[in-house]
């Protein structure tokens, strides 16, 4: 069974840093793409930041510059770093990892459990 477990969520002061991390284990192949996704209370969950397995990233136009995601493929681990956080940023953060079993298996995404991050003003 695959696990994604997320580390260092919390409260932070509005235009304060905070670096969350999650952490793949389990039974599986290989990991593809990894990403950092959010959802505030009321909205939908999106996407933060984007990593691929070869270390292209990309990011959402309001994080562009302020956020880095990146990986650890020995640890199969990856990381967001966030600063200049703002109040509006606050919300549950899940880590996603799209994974296979198998050589043959179709990638399938996992996600984390959610780290709160509440950025106070």
């Amino acid at each position: 069974q695959v696990q994604l477990v997320e580390s260092g969520g919390g409260l932070v002061q509005a235009g304060g840093s905070l670096r969350l991390s999650c952490a793949a284990s389990g039974r599986f192949f290989m990991i593809d793409a990894m990403a950092w996704y959010r959802q505030a209370p009321g909205k939908q969950r999106e996407l933060v930041a984007r990593i691929t397995s070869g270390g292209i990233t990309n990011y959402a136009d309001p994080v562009k510059g302020r956020f880095t995601i990146s990986r650890d493929n020995a640890k199969n681990t990856v990381s967001l770093q966030r600063n200049s956080l703002n109040t509006e940023e606050t919300a549950v953060y899940y880590c996603n990892a799209d994974m296979k079993t198998s050589p043959r298996a179709t990638t399938y995404p996992n996600w984390g459990q959610g780290g709160q991050i509440t950025a106070s003003s």
